[in-house]
């Protein structure tokens, strides 16, 4: 069966979830983290899922169950700019 789009953006936010409850409170992923995680394969696919997660991260951001950050403090979706990470909300 191949996953829809929906689906796929449902999983990734599940992943990124996961991966917050099995970290220390204060630690924060790497969307690559997630992307990994979400990929079935053992090759570099994964990296087709880098902006699905990204998107995913901006999702739970709305819905106030995650911060995406830079140098340690929480950005907007409209100012980020390079590299980020994903904690829980704080």
């Amino acid at each position: 069966m191949v996953e829809t789009d929906r689906q796929l953006a449902r999983r990734l936010e599940q992943v990124i979830m996961d991966l917050l409850e099995r970290r220390a409170a204060t630690a924060s992923i790497c969307p690559s983290d997630a992307a990994r995680e979400a990929y079935e394969g053992d090759d570099e696919g994964w990296r087709a899922l880098m902006e699905p997660t990204r998107r995913a991260a901006w999702r739970l951001v709305a819905a106030g169950k995650a911060e995406v950050t830079q140098a340690g403090r929480p950005v907007t979706e409209t100012k980020v700019h390079g590299p980020i990470r994903i904690r829980r909300t704080r």
